[in-house]
């Protein structure tokens, strides 16, 4: 698929949402966000936007040193902004900061559309190329717009399919690993889950054994399933949504299995 050009579609998006909730009213809070306003959810993916942008425009080869203030190139008028210690911020959405924002993201824009992919920068994964920062902040990108959509009282649209069917085993080879060792989540003991889209035709099996996360994918003309403890089925964006935390179970198409195993899903991939 084309990242970038869905980057563009999804920060721009964003933006239109966020821009709606300034009112003059104080900032909504972010439903599936929690302890966060629009206003701390706009600060959160804009200074995002700016470290990433510098580790790729500066070609790093370690994590930027996030003390530089400069670094996140904020205005001199900050009236209103978020307090570093923390939200939810409950004043109006700052326009000083939504502006913030925009800058920020059209910068990030138009350094993946200039950029190769393959070029090398350090990232927070094993995957050390421009395109891993592309990729992951497209899928962060889509969920923060599905988020300022819902907070806006706009009927969130869905994650884009293609994305959607890219995120998910996403999900299962390089964040829920990581989710694992940042928060050193227990060790897996055989929990096995299958999770099958209802609106296309893969089917995505991950179990989790001691420190390993161990995905397989096929399709559902592939055979029949080998046996599983809980099995998921929704449509592409609504099985992502869920991984993300946005959904609760009950909201998919239908859950089988053994419950207690996933009320374990989230310690074993905690939420970051």
């Amino acid at each position: 698929m084309d990242f970038t050009a869905r980057f563009h579609r999804e920060i721009t998006a964003f933006e239109a949402a966020a821009r709606r909730t300034a009112d003059g009213g104080d900032a909504p809070l972010v439903p599936s966000c929690p302890g966060w306003s629009m206003s701390d959810l706009v600060f959160h993916l804009g200074a995002v936007h700016r470290y990433v942008s510098h580790t790729v425009r500066e070609r790093l080869s370690e994590p930027p040193d996030t003390t530089d203030l400069s670094l996140f190139q904020p205005p001199e008028d900050r009236e209103g902004w978020p307090a570093p210690e923390g939200g939810p911020h409950l004043g109006p959405v700052p326009e000083t900061l939504l502006d913030w924002f925009a800058d920020g993201a059209a910068a990030l824009d138009a350094l993946f559309r200039s950029v190769d992919p393959d070029e090398r920068v350090w990232t927070w994964s094993t995957e050390q190329t421009a395109g891993f920062w592309l990729r992951i902040q497209t899928i962060e990108a889509a969920l923060h717009r599905w988020d300022a959509e819902r907070t806006a009282s706009v009927p969130p649209r869905p994650i884009a399919t293609e994305l959607a069917v890219f995120a998910i085993p996403h999900t299962f080879e390089v964040m829920a690993p990581a989710r694992r060792g940042w928060k050193q989540a227990p060790p897996g003991s055989g929990e096995h889950f299958r999770f099958r889209r209802t609106d296309g035709p893969e089917v995505w099996s991950v179990r989790f054994d001691g420190d390993d996360v161990r995905l397989t994918e096929h399709t559902a003309s592939g055979g029949p399933d080998e046996p599983c403890d809980v099995e998921l089925t929704g449509t592409a964006s609504d099985l992502t949504l869920f991984l993300w935390q946005r959904l609760p179970a009950d909201r998919l198409t239908s859950v089988t299995g053994d419950r207690a195993v996933l009320d374990r899903y989230f310690t074993l991939v905690p939420p970051v």
